[in-house]
């Protein structure tokens, strides 16, 4: 039972705000030292290891690609093409954010790169066109939350090494729910817009003329789009080899079909890139370490023991996982609750006959709402100062939207086939 102790020691690392990868290592190190005397050669091993797995290529292909995007001239066509698809509709502007956040979702693998890009592309014109300022930092944090529940969002990527499912169906799985969270976001966008008497952005709908420019001018972005999610349905190849693909795709559209990205804009996204894949791998590192010392210590076995001695019902389970999963998301950043509690979870859930795939939607979409509310909202937090909003402000103006959010969270639990009918 030694797992028992250090695991509140590391949430309380987390607590203190010490570096996710950092607190890990600290209840690692300290399960080595204090519990088992492990040579130091297998520690290294177990660290060292995961890095070895050639499914991480895709990570910093994907986080590329998110990152190239607003340079190249993709992310302005995108919009184009969402203001055509909503605009004329009340509060058209805030339905183009939720549909330019769907589109990107396609190509962006991040929600922060997605959310940083629509205060800078979007908010600004919200506001002019009389939005309030909580109104549009809402819509612009909430609309980002699509993005890592379509392909190719990082968190799928990370669900599919640690519960050994196949990163391909998480794709496909992602792509329903997602659809279902934009649909009910432009659905609380309108009554939010008829309460307030937000106008559209658009006076008429457009012309058969206008329709076919936007189009041909957005061809590039849809065919990304194309090349990621039809290559890997169709068995074309892995999604590492898409994130490749379609990351010299992007940087040849920009320098030689758009020519709006610079050098040094490819330069920049590089070190960006490696930046937070450096980050990611960190942490991915420690929990490979701790997920064999839940192995070491079987875990998970005791956990499914003790939880299938309360209940042996999956939908109950799964309420209590969702109720679990919200409160931490406050504290505790998605993607190391992910890699820490996957392992735990993983025997619970083949016991109860829960489908792999379908818990791994439900538990990202559950970590994604996380990042919308405090303390530790990386999305919020992000959002917020970018627009120069308060907290308060954001969470006032924001409810209708998480509320819509929450709804496709309960109908993405208790109907596996939203995320299990084209896997």
């Amino acid at each position: 039972m030694e797992w028992f102790i250090i695991i509140p020691f590391m949430f309380l690392l987390f607590a203190l705000n010490m570096r996710i990868y950092l607190a890990m290592f600290a209840a690692i190190l300290g399960y080595f030292v204090f519990f088992q005397q492990i040579p130091i050669q297998i520690a290294v091993q177990r660290l060292i290891a995961p890095t070895q797995n050639p499914s991480l290529l895709a990570i910093p292909f994907f986080i590329l690609l998110g990152t190239l995007l607003g340079t190249t001239g993709i992310a302005s066509r995108l919009l184009k093409v969402a203001d055509l698809l909503v605009g004329k509709l009340t509060g058209g502007l805030g339905h183009t954010n939720v549909m330019l956040s769907t589109l990107m979702g396609g190509l962006s693998a991040s929600n922060l790169a997605d959310a940083a890009m629509m205060c800078r592309m979007l908010v600004p014109d919200m506001i002019k066109a009389g939005y309030n300022k909580g109104t549009a930092a809402a819509i612009t944090a909430t609309s980002a939350l699509i993005t890592p529940i379509l392909p190719p969002g990082i968190a799928l990527i990370i669900y599919g090494l640690v519960a050994d499912v196949s990163i391909g169906s998480m794709f496909v799985a992602g792509i329903i729910p997602g659809l279902l969270c934009s649909g009910l976001l432009i659905g609380a966008v309108y009554l939010v817009a008829k309460k307030e008497g937000y106008k559209p952005s658009r006076q008429t709908w457009p012309t058969a003329r206008e329709t076919g420019s936007t189009l041909v001018e957005a061809w590039p972005a849809f065919l990304l789009i194309l090349v990621i999610i039809g290559g890997i349905r169709l068995a074309v190849f892995t999604p590492t080899e898409a994130g490749a693909i379609a990351t010299v795709v992007t940087i040849l559209i920009g320098l030689f079909v758009y020519r709006e990205m610079k050098m040094r804009d490819l330069t920049d996204a590089f070190g960006t890139t490696a930046r937070q894949t450096a980050a990611v791998l960190l942490v991915i590192m420690m929990s490979s370490a701790l997920a064999w010392i839940f192995s070491l210590e079987q875990a998970g076995v005791a956990l499914a023991e003790w939880i299938m001695s309360l209940t042996q019902n999956p939908w109950l389970f799964l309420i209590i996982v969702n109720v679990i999963l919200l409160v931490l998301g406050m504290f505790i950043e998605g993607n190391a609750l992910l890699i820490i509690l996957v392992p735990l979870l993983k025997p619970v859930v083949l016991q109860l006959g829960i489908d792999p795939v379908h818990f791994g939607i439900v538990m990202i979409l559950n970590l994604a709402l996380g990042t919308l509310t405090p303390p530790v909202g990386t999305v919020m937090l992000l959002v917020c100062n970018l627009t120069d909003t308060s907290f308060a402000e954001f969470m006032r103006r924001g409810w209708p939207f998480l509320l819509a959010l929450l709804v496709a969270l309960i109908l993405v639990t208790f109907i596996p086939a939203l995320s299990l009918a084209l896997v």
